[in-house]
């Protein structure tokens, strides 16, 4: 019988040395330790040095899901990269697959913000469902820290840098038991990272655009207010088409963008404290690198067991959402 289900079978997770707390962010921007927590419950974050590569800290967080999983390297068939911040702009995902030696994977890369491993889930499920592919590493790493106005105390404070990875395996079983994704892009313009155009001239009747991007933009109010109104609708439909409720949950564990929305979706769902995932406070936001972040740290440090069902979802520039319904392992 072939085996047209998922299972996600291993994780890995790596983060620059270099980290920045509140306290020392205060010679940076004008802010303080107070502002920051009580607005955000992050404490620090960890950034990139500008010899740091997004290809090395993926490739480093892919071994490890690799090595849990069981299996190597030459075992992947598919490898998506979901990051907004690749070392090279045609794609960093070929550049992993080089480094890790997986010789028999195609790889590319996907954007979709802080939604991107969400919908990077989703995509390589595909892939397995339809009986194409067997072994597909996730990885989800971002580097925003290139892209932050370090002047603008309305971002700066907020994003860190990090790389996080799963194995998703074909099964007999499916253990993806739902899912829901969204855009809208009427509401683009509230959290960009956008192409700044530089008008060359090359000749007196052609003009073209050099390339380079503006630092991070972002309507704060308006995203969190996305957040907390779209998000919890998101896992509802998600809940709907697993056939599951709310009580048969063991862990929310969402994009780690603001503890205040955290708790907020947290409240509206009815989902009891201690069964939402943080580790932002120690991290910041890492956008597509978040929710693989913070999965595997629970792994790792035995809250999340083998048959846990845990609702993702993931939220942000596109504007994008989504929700994932999975049981952990096989």
């Amino acid at each position: 019988m072939q085996n047209l289900g998922i299972a996600i079978t291993g994780s890995g997770s790596a983060v620059p040395a270099t980290f920045l707390d509140n306290h020392a962010l205060t010679e940076v921007v004008e802010t303080s330790d107070e502002w920051i927590t009580t607005r955000t419950g992050i404490r620090q974050r960890r950034l990139a040095k500008a010899s740091e590569t997004i290809t090395e800290l993926a490739t480093a967080a892919s071994e490890q899901a690799i090595a849990m999983a069981g299996i190597s390297p030459q075992d992947l068939d598919l490898i998506v990269l979901a990051t907004s911040s690749p070392d090279d702009l045609f794609g960093s995902a070929c550049h992993i697959q080089g480094q890790l030696g997986a010789t028999k994977a195609v790889a590319f890369d996907i954007t979709a913000a802080c939604s991107g491993f969400v919908f990077g889930l989703v995509t390589a499920a595909q892939y397995i469902r339809t009986g194409v592919y067997q072994n597909v590493l996730l990885v989800g790493a971002d580097f925003l820290s290139r892209w932050v106005d370090w002047q603008d105390r309305g971002t700066c404070v907020l994003f860190g840098d990090g790389a996080g990875a799963v194995v998703i395996q074909a099964n007999q079983k499916d253990y993806l038991l739902g899912f829901e994704l969204r855009s809208d892009g009427t509401q683009n313009n509230c959290l960009n990272l956008a192409y700044a155009a530089e008008p060359t001239q090359l000749t007196q009747q052609v003009n073209v655009g050099k390339g380079n991007f503006q630092p991070i933009t972002m309507n704060g109010k308006e995203v969190y207010r996305f957040a907390v109104q779209k998000v919890p609708e998101v896992i509802d439909k998600a809940l709907f088409r697993a056939n599951l409720s709310v009580d048969q949950i063991d862990w929310l564990l969402l994009h780690q963008a603001n503890q205040r929305i955290l708790d907020a979706v947290a409240q509206r769902l009815n989902i009891p404290e201690h069964k939402v995932i943080s580790n932002l406070a120690n991290y910041g936001n890492t956008s597509a690198a978040s929710i693989p972040l913070a999965l595997d740290e629970a792994v790792r440090q035995g809250k999340i067991k083998t048959g846990d069902i845990i609702v993702t979802s993931g939220f942000g520039a596109g504007l994008t959402w989504g929700a994932a319904i999975f049981q952990w392992g096989r």
